[in-house]
């Protein structure tokens, strides 16, 4: 357990340190009024507490990637806390306080945008789809894991199969989707996160209290623990915990909170530190996985075929460690996140073609209009098996961070700024997103030393490519 306690007490002094250094260097301006104060429409440009902004922008980027892809990370051992802390900390704390900053310089425009202005239009145009198609997987994600979990409860749902459940709750998603930020959103999500935060500080003290009482072991970091599927940890890990401890969907998120700030110093309180308190979420989740059941993934099981998957996981470690509390647990961890981060997604998706199509977005009758084929497409992606919709969510995930990180960059450096807290976490991503998807099954199925080749010629690419367009709007002015 002292792996684990190590990496705990690292993310929260991580922080106040790194979190501060990173906020200093991109250096905010409080003098400058926000969007939320210049572009005030009562609908999504509202200026709300920090207190509530952080909470909700926790709950916003949450849902159960920081809990299924811990659970599957897990798999990996010990080292997947030493991804989590220090993918969290240089990586996706980078990314996430970057994303919300840019987006806050520039009137809370969506990433895709932001891309546009820094990388170029043939780049805007490539995210505009990309951010669509993402924001569009992990929608379904949050529709489906909710779902299917309550299609099995049987009871008085017995005759409600998963679609039932799935039309109910994006029933709830177009209305969360076109009210105002502060009517629900701004209302209930506080309390949902401190939610999910005592669920964490719960299962903490079940498995310290299973340590003193001998009845769970946990791992100490090891490097000789192999994969129930033989995976190599470069690059299947950083793929797998994603949420947790880097994620592009966090881009497209960071916009809608950029737009309810009233000063730019809260960044690092509401960026960077939702990003460490995701970590936290995980870094428990995986904590739980390995105590609980980490002797069976020695044994070579897998999440799949001991518990049936991730939500398997969740019930049993929670049951074994919380007894009857547990199934509260289950509750929060597989129905309430999930729901509240698939809603906003959507409302991302309405905010990024409102900023497309330059649409005014007072009326209700727009965002409706806009809602209607939105969803409709949702719909049709439930219909396709879950975990396939999970592996390309992931991988896009990470892709899109990596292209997030970029643009971060390109601004540091536009403005005369120490880029590298930014483009080296970017040549990271790009190098693992490449050579995941030449040597993963869902992508070209390559050789390894075909992926890693690829990978570093694009990441050279990229690097030339990011030098070359930054130095040309820092001429251009």
């Amino acid at each position: 357990m002292i792996t684990f306690l190590v990496c705990l007490g690292l993310l929260i002094v991580g922080y106040f340190t790194y979190g501060k250094i990173v906020n200093k260097i991109i250096g905010p301006d409080d003098s400058r009024p926000t969007p939320a104060i210049r572009m005030a429409d009562g609908v999504d440009y509202v200026v709300l507490p920090t207190w509530k902004i952080l909470l909700t922008q926790f709950l916003n980027i949450a849902g159960v990637g920081p809990i299924f892809g811990a659970i599957m990370g897990a798999m990996f051992g010990p080292i997947a806390f030493i991804w989590i802390t220090f993918g969290c900390l240089l990586v996706g704390g980078v990314h996430d306080i970057l994303s919300g900053y840019v987006s806050l310089r520039h009137d809370g425009k969506s990433i895709s945008e932001i891309i546009g202005i820094y990388l170029g239009n043939h780049a805007r145009l490539l995210m505009r789809v990309f951010s669509f198609i993402l924001l569009m997987l992990v929608g379904v994600v949050f529709t489906q894991a909710p779902a299917n979990w309550l299609a099995g409860l049987g009871g008085f749902t017995e005759s409600w199969t998963a679609h039932t459940w799935i039309f109910i709750i994006i029933g709830y998603y177009i209305f969360a989707t076109i009210v105002p930020v502060n009517l629900l959103m701004a209302k209930l999500f506080p309390a949902f996160s401190i939610m999910l935060l005592i669920m964490c500080v719960m299962l903490f003290i079940g498995m310290v209290v299973g340590q003193i009482n001998g009845s769970l072991t946990m791992q100490e970091f090891t490097l000789d623990w192999v994969h129930p599927q033989n995976l190599s940890v470069m690059p299947f890990i950083f793929v797998t915990i994603a949420c947790g401890a880097v994620s592009g969907f966090h881009s497209t998120k960071a916009p809608m909170m950029a737009r309810c700030m009233s000063k730019e110093s809260d960044s690092q309180k509401v960026f960077y530190g939702a990003m460490v308190l995701e970590g936290i979420v995980a870094l428990i989740w995986a904590a739980v996985t390995m105590a609980v059941v980490g002797d069976r993934f020695r044994a070579g099981e897998t999440v799949g075929s001991a518990f049936g998957g991730q939500g398997g996981v969740v019930d049993y470690a929670s049951s074994f460690l919380l007894g009857p509390v547990g199934i509260f647990v289950v509750i929060i961890a597989i129905l309430i996140f999930p729901i509240t981060s698939g809603d906003t997604t959507f409302r991302s998706i309405r905010l990024m073609i409102a900023d497309i199509f330059k649409l005014d977005q007072s009326s209700v009758k727009i965002r409706l209009l806009m809602c209607v084929p939105v969803f409709a497409v949702a719909i049709a992606l439930t219909y396709i098996d879950f975990n396939i919709i999970w592996r390309y969510f992931a991988w896009s995930n990470l892709t899109l961070a990596a292209l997030a990180l970029w643009t971060g960059a390109a601004f540091l450096l536009v403005n005369k700024k120490l880029h590298w807290i930014a483009t080296l976490p970017a040549l990271l991503l790009t190098y693992i997103s490449i050579s995941y998807i030449v040597q993963a099954p869902e992508g070209l199925t390559l050789s390894p030393v075909i992926a890693n080749i690829s990978a570093t010629v694009v990441m050279i690419l990229a690097f030339v490519f990011f030098m070359f367009k930054a130095g040309k709007i820092s001429k251009e002015g």
